[in-house]
């Protein structure tokens, strides 16, 4: 399971970690992301802290953000790139996924061509 993060993106989520709750002594605190099925082009990004990982989350690192994929949304997920964008129009994580055959405006949600994912049906 490959997802990326840009240098920005790791650097915000490191903060968002920091930010979330006091140091523990817990190792798998981390983001996690996943695919609901919704939005404006009928799939759409889920990410959440978490210090407690689903048994069957694919778990990778990418420099010091640990990263938990759902493991029904890996395949939608397979080669993206979450970037952090800050700018005066646009400010927030940017998802660059390969898998994506249509986007909505808001880059937040997304169409494939294959909507035969497990637990996660296309509308």
């Amino acid at each position: 399971m490959t997802v990326t993060l840009t240098e920005k993106a790791e650097f915000h989520l490191r903060a968002l970690l920091r930010g979330s709750e006091p140091e523990t002594t817990t190792p798998t605190k981390g983001i996690r992301i996943s695919v609901k099925d919704g939005g404006c082009s009928g799939y759409e990004y889920a990410m959440e802290i978490t210090s407690k990982p689903q048994p069957d989350d694919v778990v990778s690192q990418e420099g010091k953000v640990r990263i938990y994929v759902d493991a029904k949304s890996a395949s939608l997920l397979e080669g993206m790139i979450v970037d952090f964008v800050d700018g005066v129009m646009e400010s927030g994580f940017k998802f660059i996924n390969p898998n994506a055959t249509e986007t909505c405006g808001c880059g937040k949600s997304f169409k494939t061509v294959d909507c035969t994912s497990a637990g996660t049906p296309c509308t």
